[in-house]
Protein backbone atom coordinates (compact mmCIF):
# COMPACT_ATOMS: atom_id res chain seq x y z
CA UNK A 1 0.00 0.00 0.00
CA UNK A 2 3.19 1.88 -0.49
CA UNK A 3 1.85 3.92 -3.50
CA UNK A 4 -1.58 4.72 -2.31
CA UNK A 5 -2.82 8.25 -0.67
CA UNK A 6 -3.72 7.28 2.96
CA UNK A 7 -7.28 8.24 2.96
CA UNK A 8 -8.70 4.81 4.10
CA UNK A 9 -8.95 2.57 7.36
CA UNK A 10 -8.02 -0.37 5.72
CA UNK A 11 -8.23 -3.60 7.73
CA UNK A 12 -5.55 -5.97 6.84
CA UNK A 13 -7.13 -8.57 4.47
CA UNK A 14 -7.13 -9.19 1.15
CA UNK A 15 -9.67 -11.04 -0.61
CA UNK A 16 -8.82 -13.14 -3.87
CA UNK A 17 -12.53 -14.58 -4.51
CA UNK A 18 -16.19 -14.45 -3.37
CA UNK A 19 -19.70 -16.47 -3.80
CA UNK A 20 -22.71 -14.69 -3.34
CA UNK A 21 -22.40 -13.59 0.25
CA UNK A 22 -19.15 -15.13 1.20
CA UNK A 23 -15.73 -13.84 0.59
CA UNK A 24 -12.31 -15.77 0.67
CA UNK A 25 -8.92 -14.05 1.34
CA UNK A 26 -6.13 -15.28 0.25
CA UNK A 27 -5.13 -17.98 2.69
CA UNK A 28 -8.44 -19.60 1.86
CA UNK A 29 -10.48 -18.30 5.01
CA UNK A 30 -13.68 -17.25 4.50
CA UNK A 31 -15.63 -14.27 5.54
CA UNK A 32 -19.39 -13.78 5.34
CA UNK A 33 -20.19 -10.67 4.14
CA UNK A 34 -23.05 -8.16 5.67
CA UNK A 35 -21.71 -5.76 3.51
CA UNK A 36 -22.16 -6.06 0.06
CA UNK A 37 -19.06 -3.18 -0.75
CA UNK A 38 -21.02 -0.78 0.96
CA UNK A 39 -24.81 -1.44 -0.58
CA UNK A 40 -23.00 -2.11 -4.10
CA UNK A 41 -22.82 -5.79 -4.37
CA UNK A 42 -26.78 -6.27 -4.60
CA UNK A 43 -26.64 -9.57 -6.20
CA UNK A 44 -23.81 -11.51 -4.89
CA UNK A 45 -20.06 -12.08 -5.46
CA UNK A 46 -19.53 -13.92 -8.75
CA UNK A 47 -23.02 -13.67 -9.79
CA UNK A 48 -23.12 -16.01 -12.65
CA UNK A 49 -25.82 -14.43 -14.87
CA UNK A 50 -23.89 -10.62 -14.28
CA UNK A 51 -20.35 -12.08 -14.83
CA UNK A 52 -21.88 -13.56 -18.34
CA UNK A 53 -23.80 -10.58 -19.18
CA UNK A 54 -20.54 -8.15 -18.60
CA UNK A 55 -18.10 -10.80 -20.61
CA UNK A 56 -20.76 -10.88 -23.43
CA UNK A 57 -20.91 -7.00 -23.78
CA UNK A 58 -17.12 -6.48 -23.11
CA UNK A 59 -16.47 -8.83 -26.23
CA UNK A 60 -18.19 -6.51 -27.89
CA UNK A 61 -18.15 -2.53 -26.91
CA UNK A 62 -17.16 -1.27 -23.84
CA UNK A 63 -17.41 2.36 -23.99
CA UNK A 64 -17.92 4.83 -27.12
CA UNK A 65 -19.36 8.27 -26.10
CA UNK A 66 -22.48 10.12 -25.17
CA UNK A 67 -22.34 11.15 -29.33
CA UNK A 68 -23.53 8.38 -30.51
CA UNK A 69 -26.43 6.09 -29.27
CA UNK A 70 -26.37 3.72 -26.66
CA UNK A 71 -28.62 0.97 -26.98
CA UNK A 72 -28.61 -0.37 -23.10
CA UNK A 73 -28.78 3.08 -21.40
CA UNK A 74 -31.72 3.40 -23.74
CA UNK A 75 -33.22 0.62 -22.23
CA UNK A 76 -32.05 1.10 -18.92
CA UNK A 77 -33.75 4.64 -18.62
CA UNK A 78 -36.50 2.88 -19.54
CA UNK A 79 -36.64 0.35 -17.11
CA UNK A 80 -35.80 2.67 -14.33
CA UNK A 81 -39.06 5.40 -15.43
CA UNK A 82 -41.26 2.38 -15.45
CA UNK A 83 -40.33 1.28 -12.38
CA UNK A 84 -39.91 3.86 -10.45
CA UNK A 85 -43.78 4.88 -11.08
CA UNK A 86 -43.07 8.15 -12.79
CA UNK A 87 -45.68 8.99 -15.19
CA UNK A 88 -43.30 10.40 -17.70
CA UNK A 89 -39.50 11.03 -16.73
CA UNK A 90 -36.05 11.46 -18.31
CA UNK A 91 -32.41 9.80 -16.98
CA UNK A 92 -29.37 11.20 -16.84
CA UNK A 93 -26.04 8.75 -16.26
CA UNK A 94 -22.99 9.03 -14.33
CA UNK A 95 -20.65 7.23 -12.55
CA UNK A 96 -21.82 7.71 -9.12
CA UNK A 97 -23.99 8.58 -6.02
CA UNK A 98 -21.82 12.34 -5.76
CA UNK A 99 -21.92 12.92 -9.32
CA UNK A 100 -25.94 12.08 -9.45
CA UNK A 101 -26.24 14.08 -6.62
CA UNK A 102 -24.34 17.14 -8.51
CA UNK A 103 -26.81 16.62 -11.32
CA UNK A 104 -29.87 17.17 -9.23
CA UNK A 105 -28.62 19.93 -7.72
CA UNK A 106 -27.58 21.42 -11.43
CA UNK A 107 -30.96 20.80 -12.27
CA UNK A 108 -32.72 22.18 -9.66
CA UNK A 109 -30.30 25.29 -9.66
CA UNK A 110 -31.24 25.61 -13.31
CA UNK A 111 -34.80 25.32 -12.60
CA UNK A 112 -34.63 28.29 -10.29
CA UNK A 113 -33.90 30.31 -12.70
CA UNK A 114 -36.15 32.61 -14.78
CA UNK A 115 -35.03 33.81 -17.86
CA UNK A 116 -31.34 33.56 -17.20
CA UNK A 117 -31.91 35.92 -14.10
CA UNK A 118 -31.38 33.53 -11.10
CA UNK A 119 -34.27 33.93 -8.37
CA UNK A 120 -33.94 31.00 -6.76
CA UNK A 121 -31.19 28.72 -5.52
CA UNK A 122 -31.37 27.50 -2.44
CA UNK A 123 -31.26 23.85 -1.57
CA UNK A 124 -32.41 22.84 2.01
CA UNK A 125 -30.81 19.46 3.42
CA UNK A 126 -30.93 17.49 6.56
CA UNK A 127 -28.24 17.40 9.46
CA UNK A 128 -26.82 13.92 9.89
CA UNK A 129 -27.37 13.70 5.87
CA UNK A 130 -24.66 12.33 3.90
CA UNK A 131 -24.87 13.31 -0.53
CA UNK A 132 -21.21 12.68 -0.89
CA UNK A 133 -17.31 13.93 -1.49
CA UNK A 134 -17.49 16.40 -4.02
CA UNK A 135 -17.15 20.01 -2.79
CA UNK A 136 -20.61 20.16 -3.68
CA UNK A 137 -22.30 17.05 -2.51
CA UNK A 138 -20.14 17.47 0.91
CA UNK A 139 -21.50 21.00 1.90
CA UNK A 140 -24.87 19.44 0.92
CA UNK A 141 -23.77 16.83 3.54
CA UNK A 142 -25.58 17.77 6.99
CA UNK A 143 -22.40 16.79 9.06
CA UNK A 144 -20.13 19.48 9.80
CA UNK A 145 -17.57 17.01 10.59
CA UNK A 146 -16.80 16.24 6.71
CA UNK A 147 -16.45 20.31 6.11
CA UNK A 148 -13.22 20.31 7.92
CA UNK A 149 -10.27 21.77 5.67
CA UNK A 150 -12.46 21.94 1.93
CA UNK A 151 -13.52 25.22 2.18
CA UNK A 152 -14.46 27.62 0.93
CA UNK A 153 -17.75 26.20 -0.11
CA UNK A 154 -20.65 27.00 -2.76
CA UNK A 155 -23.33 28.94 -0.84
CA UNK A 156 -26.78 28.41 -0.90
CA UNK A 157 -27.21 25.08 0.73
CA UNK A 158 -29.15 25.04 4.35
CA UNK A 159 -29.40 22.42 7.07
CA UNK A 160 -32.89 21.66 8.45
CA UNK A 161 -32.82 19.69 12.36
CA UNK A 162 -35.42 17.30 10.96
CA UNK A 163 -38.50 16.83 8.82
CA UNK A 164 -40.22 19.34 10.51
CA UNK A 165 -37.79 22.00 10.84
CA UNK A 166 -37.95 22.06 6.91
CA UNK A 167 -40.73 24.05 6.89
CA UNK A 168 -38.65 26.79 8.71
CA UNK A 169 -35.57 26.65 6.67
CA UNK A 170 -38.45 27.35 3.05
CA UNK A 171 -38.28 31.38 1.94
CA UNK A 172 -38.05 32.67 -1.08
CA UNK A 173 -35.33 31.79 -2.63
CA UNK A 174 -35.48 27.50 -1.60
CA UNK A 175 -35.47 26.17 -5.15
CA UNK A 176 -35.46 22.38 -3.65
CA UNK A 177 -35.21 20.14 -0.50
CA UNK A 178 -32.95 17.32 -0.42
CA UNK A 179 -33.02 14.38 1.74
CA UNK A 180 -32.36 10.83 2.14
CA UNK A 181 -35.80 8.78 2.85
CA UNK A 182 -33.51 6.89 5.63
CA UNK A 183 -30.24 8.15 6.36
CA UNK A 184 -27.34 5.62 5.63
CA UNK A 185 -24.28 7.08 6.80
CA UNK A 186 -26.55 8.83 9.51
CA UNK A 187 -26.89 5.75 11.34
CA UNK A 188 -29.41 4.14 9.16
CA UNK A 189 -32.52 6.79 10.63
CA UNK A 190 -35.45 6.45 8.99
CA UNK A 191 -37.98 8.90 8.14
CA UNK A 192 -41.72 9.06 9.26
CA UNK A 193 -44.20 8.28 5.92
CA UNK A 194 -46.58 10.22 7.14
CA UNK A 195 -44.03 13.32 7.61
CA UNK A 196 -42.66 12.62 4.32
CA UNK A 197 -46.08 12.54 2.66
CA UNK A 198 -46.79 15.82 3.73
CA UNK A 199 -43.89 17.19 2.98
CA UNK A 200 -43.82 15.92 -0.47
CA UNK A 201 -47.82 17.99 -0.33
CA UNK A 202 -46.30 21.20 0.65
CA UNK A 203 -43.59 21.29 -1.43
CA UNK A 204 -45.50 20.74 -4.85
CA UNK A 205 -48.27 23.30 -3.68
CA UNK A 206 -45.30 25.91 -3.10
CA UNK A 207 -43.17 24.73 -5.95
CA UNK A 208 -40.44 23.31 -4.19
CA UNK A 209 -38.70 20.58 -5.85
CA UNK A 210 -38.11 17.29 -3.92
CA UNK A 211 -35.27 15.86 -4.39
CA UNK A 212 -34.82 11.94 -2.89
CA UNK A 213 -31.25 10.51 -2.73
CA UNK A 214 -32.05 7.24 -2.62
CA UNK A 215 -27.97 6.46 -3.87
CA UNK A 216 -28.32 3.64 -1.11
CA UNK A 217 -31.61 2.95 -0.65
CA UNK A 218 -32.56 2.01 -4.13
CA UNK A 219 -32.85 -0.95 -6.34
CA UNK A 220 -34.89 -3.11 -3.61
CA UNK A 221 -32.55 -2.80 -0.92
CA UNK A 222 -35.65 -1.56 1.41
CA UNK A 223 -37.90 -4.41 -0.31
CA UNK A 224 -39.28 -1.87 -2.64
CA UNK A 225 -37.40 -1.23 -6.07
CA UNK A 226 -37.24 2.47 -4.52
CA UNK A 227 -38.18 3.56 -1.20
CA UNK A 228 -39.62 6.46 -2.83
CA UNK A 229 -42.18 3.43 -3.80
CA UNK A 230 -41.98 2.46 0.02
CA UNK A 231 -43.32 5.78 1.32
CA UNK A 232 -45.91 6.19 -1.64
CA UNK A 233 -44.05 9.47 -3.33
CA UNK A 234 -43.16 10.85 -6.35
CA UNK A 235 -40.35 13.15 -5.83
CA UNK A 236 -39.10 15.46 -9.09
CA UNK A 237 -35.75 13.95 -8.70
CA UNK A 238 -34.53 10.60 -7.85
CA UNK A 239 -30.67 10.04 -7.66
CA UNK A 240 -29.52 6.18 -7.50
CA UNK A 241 -26.07 4.48 -7.29
CA UNK A 242 -24.68 1.58 -5.56
CA UNK A 243 -26.96 -1.35 -6.43
CA UNK A 244 -27.59 -0.58 -9.56
CA UNK A 245 -24.22 -2.06 -11.33
CA UNK A 246 -24.06 -4.85 -8.68
CA UNK A 247 -20.30 -3.87 -8.42
CA UNK A 248 -19.79 -1.98 -11.78
CA UNK A 249 -19.60 1.52 -11.32
CA UNK A 250 -22.93 3.83 -12.45
CA UNK A 251 -24.94 6.84 -11.59
CA UNK A 252 -28.50 7.40 -12.52
CA UNK A 253 -30.46 10.46 -12.01
CA UNK A 254 -34.62 10.13 -12.40
CA UNK A 255 -36.58 13.48 -13.57
CA UNK A 256 -39.82 14.92 -14.46
CA UNK A 257 -38.20 17.87 -15.15
CA UNK A 258 -37.13 16.14 -18.76
CA UNK A 259 -36.82 20.08 -20.83
CA UNK A 260 -34.34 21.72 -18.14
CA UNK A 261 -30.81 20.84 -19.23
CA UNK A 262 -30.11 21.44 -22.98
CA UNK A 263 -27.15 20.29 -24.65
CA UNK A 264 -24.54 21.33 -23.37
CA UNK A 265 -25.77 21.82 -19.97
CA UNK A 266 -24.07 18.68 -18.50
CA UNK A 267 -22.14 15.81 -19.30
CA UNK A 268 -20.17 12.79 -18.43
CA UNK A 269 -17.78 10.82 -20.04
CA UNK A 270 -18.15 7.64 -18.72
CA UNK A 271 -21.54 7.62 -17.74
CA UNK A 272 -24.22 5.53 -19.06
CA UNK A 273 -21.43 3.57 -21.13
CA UNK A 274 -22.17 0.12 -22.77
CA UNK A 275 -20.57 -1.98 -20.15
CA UNK A 276 -22.27 -0.08 -17.00
CA UNK A 277 -25.66 -0.10 -18.06
CA UNK A 278 -25.66 -3.49 -19.68
CA UNK A 279 -24.55 -4.26 -15.88
CA UNK A 280 -27.75 -2.30 -14.32
CA UNK A 281 -30.11 -4.15 -16.78
CA UNK A 282 -28.95 -7.44 -15.67
CA UNK A 283 -28.87 -6.51 -12.12
CA UNK A 284 -32.44 -5.46 -12.73
CA UNK A 285 -33.68 -8.31 -14.66
CA UNK A 286 -32.36 -11.01 -11.40
CA UNK A 287 -33.55 -9.10 -8.49
CA UNK A 288 -37.06 -8.42 -10.68
CA UNK A 289 -37.24 -12.30 -10.60
CA UNK A 290 -36.21 -12.82 -7.22
CA UNK A 291 -38.76 -10.34 -5.53
CA UNK A 292 -41.67 -11.62 -7.68
CA UNK A 293 -40.77 -15.44 -6.67
CA UNK A 294 -41.34 -14.28 -3.22
CA UNK A 295 -37.63 -15.04 -1.83
CA UNK A 296 -37.11 -11.39 -1.41
CA UNK A 297 -39.00 -11.00 1.13
CA UNK A 298 -38.83 -14.58 2.30
CA UNK A 299 -35.01 -13.55 3.24
CA UNK A 300 -36.04 -10.41 4.56
CA UNK A 301 -37.62 -11.57 7.41
CA UNK A 302 -35.14 -14.21 7.76
CA UNK A 303 -32.77 -11.57 8.59
CA UNK A 304 -34.86 -9.75 10.54
CA UNK A 305 -35.37 -12.58 12.94
CA UNK A 306 -31.95 -13.12 13.69
CA UNK A 307 -31.47 -9.46 14.29
CA UNK A 308 -34.42 -9.52 17.06
CA UNK A 309 -32.68 -12.27 18.18
CA UNK A 310 -29.56 -10.59 18.66
CA UNK A 311 -31.22 -7.38 20.56
CA UNK A 312 -33.14 -10.18 22.55
CA UNK A 313 -30.43 -11.69 23.81
CA UNK A 314 -27.59 -8.52 24.43
CA UNK A 315 -29.27 -5.94 25.76
CA UNK A 316 -26.53 -5.07 27.58
CA UNK A 317 -25.24 -4.05 23.99
CA UNK A 318 -28.00 -2.82 21.94
CA UNK A 319 -31.09 -0.92 22.58
CA UNK A 320 -32.82 -0.84 18.99
CA UNK A 321 -32.80 -1.94 15.70
CA UNK A 322 -33.82 0.05 12.72
CA UNK A 323 -34.17 0.30 9.18
CA UNK A 324 -36.03 -1.42 5.93
CA UNK A 325 -35.35 -4.32 4.16
CA UNK A 326 -31.55 -5.32 3.86
CA UNK A 327 -30.97 -2.10 5.10
CA UNK A 328 -30.62 -2.36 8.70
CA UNK A 329 -28.85 -1.74 12.08
CA UNK A 330 -28.34 -2.36 15.71
CA UNK A 331 -28.37 0.46 17.82
CA UNK A 332 -25.50 0.07 20.30
CA UNK A 333 -25.58 1.65 23.66
CA UNK A 334 -22.20 3.39 22.92
CA UNK A 335 -19.99 4.65 20.20
CA UNK A 336 -17.17 2.22 21.62
CA UNK A 337 -19.48 -0.62 21.77
CA UNK A 338 -20.32 -0.11 18.12
CA UNK A 339 -16.71 0.05 17.36
CA UNK A 340 -15.53 -2.95 19.22
CA UNK A 341 -18.44 -5.47 17.79
CA UNK A 342 -17.14 -4.01 14.05
CA UNK A 343 -13.54 -5.05 15.02
CA UNK A 344 -14.05 -8.52 16.64
CA UNK A 345 -16.32 -9.37 13.97
CA UNK A 346 -13.99 -9.11 11.53
CA UNK A 347 -11.62 -11.29 13.66
CA UNK A 348 -14.67 -13.61 13.61
CA UNK A 349 -14.69 -13.33 9.96
CA UNK A 350 -17.74 -11.37 9.95
CA UNK A 351 -17.98 -8.09 7.99
CA UNK A 352 -20.04 -4.97 8.95
CA UNK A 353 -20.36 -1.26 8.53
CA UNK A 354 -19.92 1.67 11.55
CA UNK A 355 -22.63 4.40 10.86
CA UNK A 356 -23.65 7.79 12.29
CA UNK A 357 -22.74 7.48 16.17
CA UNK A 358 -23.63 4.49 17.84
CA UNK A 359 -24.78 1.87 14.78
CA UNK A 360 -23.52 -1.34 13.43
CA UNK A 361 -25.09 -1.55 10.23
CA UNK A 362 -25.98 -4.65 7.91
CA UNK A 363 -26.34 -4.44 4.06
CA UNK A 364 -25.93 -7.94 3.14
CA UNK A 365 -25.65 -8.84 -0.89
CA UNK A 366 -30.23 -8.88 -1.50
CA UNK A 367 -29.03 -12.74 -2.83
CA UNK A 368 -27.83 -13.55 0.41
CA UNK A 369 -28.36 -17.37 1.67
CA UNK A 370 -30.16 -18.57 4.57
CA UNK A 371 -26.85 -20.41 5.10
CA UNK A 372 -24.81 -17.64 4.78
CA UNK A 373 -27.31 -15.71 7.47
CA UNK A 374 -27.07 -18.17 9.98
CA UNK A 375 -23.16 -18.70 9.64
CA UNK A 376 -22.86 -14.81 10.14
CA UNK A 377 -25.19 -14.42 13.10
CA UNK A 378 -23.76 -17.59 14.66
CA UNK A 379 -19.97 -15.75 14.25
CA UNK A 380 -21.72 -12.58 15.27
CA UNK A 381 -23.08 -14.00 18.79
CA UNK A 382 -19.72 -15.63 19.63
CA UNK A 383 -18.40 -12.19 19.50
CA UNK A 384 -20.74 -10.57 21.71
CA UNK A 385 -20.71 -13.67 23.87
CA UNK A 386 -16.82 -13.35 24.71
CA UNK A 387 -17.40 -9.57 25.90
Amino acid sequence: MQYLLNTYSRFDVEFVRGENATLWDKDDRDYIDFTSGIGVVSVGHANVRLSNAISEQASKIIHISNLYRISPQEELAEILVTKSGQNAAGVFFCNSGAEANETAIKIARKYGEVDGEIKRYKVITLENSFHGRTISTLKATGQTKFHKYFGPFPDGFEYAKDIDDIYNKIDEKTVAVMIELIQGEGGVNPFDIEKVQALEDKLKKQDILLIVDEVQTGIYRTGKFLASNLYGIKPDIITLAKGLGGGVPIGAVITRLTDVLKPGDHGSTFGGNYLSTRAGIEVIKILDEYKKSGQLKEIIEYFDNKLVEIAKEFPDKFDSISGYGLMKALKAHSTEIRDEVVAQAFEKRVLVLKAGIKAVRFLPPLTITKEEIDEGFHRLKEVLKSK
